[in-house]
């Protein structure tokens, strides 16, 4: 079994914000289904081409993801190989994206929970870049909201995000990134 967690916080006022982009890929995969509360963590379990997998997305706020997913992995006994978290970027170009395993947080406080939780760094990561601002604090920006275009930019890319998700189901990280990574 696979599992997803897309980080982003919980809360109207997180919507569309920088820091939830891992929310709205989630979303838009599982925008025709009903996700279930539990782990606390908004879960969707299914199966793409007969391989199990679960999308996550922890209630617990950013700085606390670890919490969700440290229960998630233990009740199902989910290998560590088998995670991608999706996260935000900084030092990503708004658009970019890469996947990267066995890397430290880079300062990304949901990535410290996790790998906390964890013991591990040895996870997947699909990180989106949402580039940086030279006149905002670093809160303010990944908290603030997307711009039209910045939004734009995301959905316009929403089709690849897809594809590696479905990737990751079908052949895991390493495939996933030989061929994602590439482009």
């Amino acid at each position: 079994m696979k599992l997803i967690v897309a980080l982003g916080n919980v809360g109207k006022e997180f919507i569309n914000t920088r820091h939830n982009i891992g929310f709205m890929i989630a979303d838009n995969y599982t925008k025709d289904f009903t996700l279930e509360k539990k782990f606390q963590a908004y879960i969707y379990q299914g199966d793409y081409q007969s391989e199990k997998f679960i999308i996550a997305k922890p209630t617990t706020f950013m700085n606390l993801s670890g919490n969700s997913v440290g229960l998630i992995v233990k009740y199902y006994h989910i290998n560590i190989e088998d995670i991608l978290v999706i996260q935000d970027d900084m030092d990503l170009e708004l658009g970019k994206y890469k996947l990267k395993r066995n890397s430290s947080s880079g300062g990304h406080n949901g990535i410290k929970s996790i790998i906390s939780s964890l013991n591990s760094e040895a996870f997947l990561r699909l990180k989106i870049g949402i580039g940086k601002s030279l006149n905002r604090e670093v809160i303010d920006y990944v908290l603030g909201k997307m711009s039209r275009s910045e939004l734009e930019m995301v959905n316009n890319n929403m089709d690849i995000y897809q594809e590696i998700i479905k990737s990751f189901i079908l052949y895991g990280a390493e495939k996933t990134m030989e061929k994602f990574n590439k482009r």
